[in-house]
C-alpha cells in the first residue's frame, strides 16, 4: 500500500554567458562544466533506468538561460572543443601515470568517461540537449517545468508587476517554442517569493511552484500539515514547500552526504597539481590555472594531505547513502501517515549542479535511490503534476515572503556589496515599461531596436550577478555585466526616443545578446490590450 510520496526536484540553471568577441572566454567554461559534468551524466542516467523498464517520476526545472545557451551553435561547438580537450589531456595522463597503480586506473577512468561523454553529446544527442530533454519528458517520467526568463530575483522587482510578468511570459513563451507545450509549474529563482507573486503566476496559467519551508509554515492562517501537504495560494496556484531534514541529507557538506571521506575531492585538481609547462594548453590563455575536471583525490578528511580517490568504496558509499536517504524517507511517511488522515509528500528540491559537478557521485546516488525505490514499498517518487492529478483538499493559506538564500529572506541579493544595482535595475525597467507604452506598435528598425532594449532589461536582471557580488567570486565580471547592459539599454532607449537609431551598432549588440530571438518588446506594456492587437 502506497503511504507517501517523494517528490524529487532538480533546478538546473546557469547565467548567459556568451561571448562571440572572444577565442576563449574563462566564464563560458561553466556551462561546458555543468554540460559534462552533471547534465549529461543525469541525462545518462535518465535514460539507463527508462531502457531498463523503471518506475520513477522526477521533476526537472531548466531554465530559459540554460536552454538558450543549449541551443547556440556557437556554445555547441566550444562545449565539443573543451571535451575534444579534456580527452586530449587524458591521452597525456594515462602516459604520465602509467605503472601507478593509485592514479593510472584513475586516468583511466576519466579517459573512458569523457569519450562517452563526447560520444553522448556528438554522435548520440547530435550537440541538441534540448531535444534530448524533450523526448525524456515525453516519457511522462520526467517533467519538465520552466524559470524566470533570466532567473531574476523577483522580490526585488515586486514594484514593477510588469517586469515581473514579462519574466514570467517570456519564460513560458520560450518554453512553447522549446518543449512543445506550456509548462504546468515553475521554479521561482532562489525560491524567491512575495504575497501577490502567485497572482501573476495564475495569470500566466502557471499550476504550481515550490517553496522554502518557512514560507509556508509562517503563512496565514498556519498550516496544520506543514510542508507535507501542499498548499492552495489565494489565486489557487499550488505551492510545494521544501522539507528541511531530506535537503540537509543531499545539500550539506558538513552534515550531508556529499562531505563523506570517501567521495572524490573537489577542490583537489589536476588544474592546480600539475606543472604550468605540461597543463599550459588546458588552462586559459594566460597561464590562470582553472579546474579540469580531472580529480584524482578523495576527501580524506580536514587535511591538506589527501589519499587517492578509490571509485569502487565510492560507489559502495553511494549505494549505501541511498539506502540510507530511503530509510529515513519510509520512516518520514510512516510516521506521518499515522498521524494524519492524508497521504503526505515529501519535497525534496536541489540545485542539478550539484549532482556530478560538487558532489562527483551524485548521479550514481540517484540512480541507486530511483532503483531501490522503485522496488520497495511504502512510497514512491512522483512528479508535481501527477501528484496534483492524483491528491486533492489541498491547504488554503496565503504564504509569507521567503527565498532559501541565507538567513531566508533577501539578504543574499540586497546588501551593501550589490545594493547600488538596484537603482540602476529599476530605472532601466521604468524606461522599459516607458516605451512599450510609448510605442504600441512599432516596427522594422525602431522594433528591432526595442526588442533589444527588452532583452538588455531581463539580461540586467540576473539574480545571478548579485550573488556573484555578494560571493567575492568573479565579481569584477559581474559588476562589467551589469555595467554592459546598463549603458547597452541606455543607448537603445536614447536612439529610440530620438529615432536616431545606428543599424550597425545595432546589429553588433543583437549579435552578442542573440537571447530570446522571439521576445516581443510589448511584453513590458502596461496596457493588457497592446499585444492582443498585433
Amino acid at each position: 500500500m502506497n503511504k507517501g510520496y517523494l517528490n524529487l526536484v532538480l533546478h538546473a540553471h546557469l547565467p548567459y554567458i556568451r561571448h562571440p568577441e572572444h577565442d576563449y572566454f574563462l566564464e563560458e567554461n561553466w556551462l561546458y562544466e555543468a554540460i559534462t559534468e552533471s547534465y549529461i551524466p543525469l541525462l545518462d542516467v535518465f535514460e539507463c533506468l527508462l531502457n531498463d523498464n523503471v518506475d520513477f517520476g522526477i521533476t526537472l526545472s531548466l531554465s530559459p538561460t540554460l536552454v538558450e545557451m543549449f541551443n547556440d551553435p556557437l556554445l555547441r561547438e566550444r562545449c565539443l572543443k573543451y571535451i575534444n580537450n579534456l580527452i586530449e589531456l587524458t591521452e597525456k595522463e594515462l602516459l604520465r601515470t602509467k605503472g601507478d597503480l593509485s592514479f593510472e586506473p584513475l586516468a583511466k577512468m576519466y579517459n573512458d568517461r569523457f569519450k562517452r561523454i563526447k560520444y553522448l553529446y556528438d554522435d548520440c544527442y547530435k550537440k541538441e540537449l534540448t531535444s534530448v530533454f524533450k523526448k525524456l519528458q515525453d516519457t511522462g517520467k520526467v517533467e519538465i517545468i520552466t524559470c524566470a526568463a533570466t532567473h531574476a530575483y523577483l522580490p526585488t522587482l515586486s514594484g514593477y508587476p510588469q517586469a515581473v510578468r514579462a519574466q514570467i511570459k517570456v519564460a513560458v513563451e520560450s518554453h512553447i517554442r522549446n518543449f512543445g507545450k506550456a509548462p504546468e509549474g515553475i521554479w521561482l529563482p532562489e525560491c524567491g517569493y512575495y504575497p501577490g507573486l502567485d497572482r501573476i503566476l495564475k495569470d500566466a496559467g502557471i499550476k504550481f511552484f515550490f517553496m522554502e519551508t518557512h514560507g509556508i509554515l509562517n503563512g496565514k492562517p498556519a498550516p496544520k500539515y506543514g510542508v507535507y501537504k501542499p498548499v492552495s495560494c489565494p489565486s489557487g496556484v499550488i505551492a510545494f514547500g521544501r522539507d528541511i531534514e531530506s535537503s540537509k541529507q543531499v545539500w550539506s557538506s558538513i552534515e550531508g552526504y556529499p562531505g563523506d571521506f570517501a567521495y572524490r575531492d573537489f577542490y583537489r585538481d589536476a588544474g592546480f597539481d600539475l606543472p604550468v609547462e605540461y597543463i599550459r594548453p588546458y588552462i586559459h590563455p594566460d597561464e590562470i590555472r582553472i579546474y579540469t575536471g580531472i580529480k584524482y583525490h578523495r576527501i580524506t578528511g580536514k587535511t591538506d594531505d589527501k589519499r587517492p580517490y578509490n571509485r569502487k568504496k565510492a560507489m559502495a558509499k553511494a549505494e549505501k547513502h541511498a539506502e540510507n536517504f530511503i530509510l529515513n524517507r519510509k520512516q518520514q511517511i510512516e510516521l506521518l501517515a499515522r498521524t494524519s488522515d492524508f497521504t503526505p509528500v515529501i519535497t525534496a528540491p536541489y540545485d542539478a549542479e550539484l549532482f556530478g559537478h560538487w558532489w562527483f557521485e551524485g548521479p550514481d546516488w540517484l540512480n541507486f535511490l530511483l532503483r531501490k525505490i522503485a522496488n520497495q514499498n511504502p512510497f514512491r517518487t512522483i512528479t508535481a503534476s501527477q501528484y496534483l492529478n492524483e491528491n486533492s483538499g489541498f491547504q488554503r493559506i496565503t504564504p509569507s515572503m521567503s527565498s532559501w538564500g541565507h538567513n531566508g529572506y533577501n539578504e543574499v541579493w540586497l546588501n551593501s556589496s550589490n545594493n547600488w544595482v538596484y537603482r540602476h535595475l529599476h530605472k532601466a525597467t521604468e524606461r522599459m515599461i516607458e516605451l512599450s507604452d510609448m510605442f504600441p506598435r512599432a516596427e522594422g528598425l525602431l522594433q528591432r531596436a526595442l526588442n533589444q532594449a527588452a532583452r538588455e532589461v531581463l539580461l540586467l536582471q540576473h539574480s545571478d550577478w548579485a550573488f556573484i557580488m555578494k560571493t567575492g567570486a568573479a565579481s569584477d565580471y559581474a559588476v562589467k555585466r551589469i555595467t554592459e547592459h546598463v549603458d547597452r539599454f541606455s543607448n537603445l532607449y536614447s536612439a529610440a526616443k530620438s529615432g536616431n537609431i545606428d543599424e550597425k551598432k545595432l546589429s553588433e549588440i543583437e549579435d552578442k545578446d542573440r537571447i530570446f530571438s522571439g521576445i516581443d518588446y510589448r511584453v513590458y506594456s502596461g496596457n493588457e490590450s497592446s499585444l492582443s492587437k498585433g
